[in-house]
């Protein structure tokens, strides 16, 4: 899950090295939760971006509703990646997020994506400003393919 344009369908495609979730040019393109079989061993899941400005009210309602509806299958998720921008960090709707689903007690990973927009200083910078306060912080670019392998580990523990 994460904020519309942070890479979430381009980080599913990196983790399973294959063109699974539809990445559009514009943000806002995933509209509903899409679930991919990974190996016949665990469900990987797709969500629309929140706090994608053009979405009428009604539109955001009814996202409000189905990720409620999604979240409240406890008993099915073992894990859930939170996507940022490596670039801006945890914004006031990532925060909301973040407090939903620790509200729930679900196990996290925040997954900071887009890494290779950042030179090593301005990474190093950001994860001591924006990322400190985080535990289960894994930085990535799903363009690149970096650290991905990071994940899978962390998936595996989730099992």
């Amino acid at each position: 899950m994460g904020r519309s344009n942070v890479g979430k369908s381009s980080l599913i495609n990196a983790l399973y090295n294959q063109k699974l979730a539809y990445i559009g040019k514009t943000p806002g393109k995933t509209k509903l939760i899409n679930f991919f079989d990974v190996d016949e061993k665990y469900t990987a899941v797709d969500v629309p971006g929140y706090g994608y400005a053009q979405r009428s009210q009604k539109q955001l309602i009814d996202f409000a509703k189905m990720m409620d509806d999604y979240f409240n299958r406890k008993d099915k998720i073992r894990l859930v990646i939170m996507i940022v921008d490596s670039r801006i960090g945890l914004t006031k709707d990532d925060l909301d997020m973040f407090e939903y689903i620790a509200d729930k007690g679900f196990r996290y990973l925040i997954v900071a994506n887009k890494i290779d927009k950042l030179s090593n200083n301005q990474l190093n910078n950001n994860k001591k400003k924006l990322f400190s306060d985080y535990k289960n912080v894994v930085y990535v670019s799903a363009e690149k393919k970096k650290n991905i392998d990071v994940i899978h580990e962390k998936i595996a523990e989730s099992l």
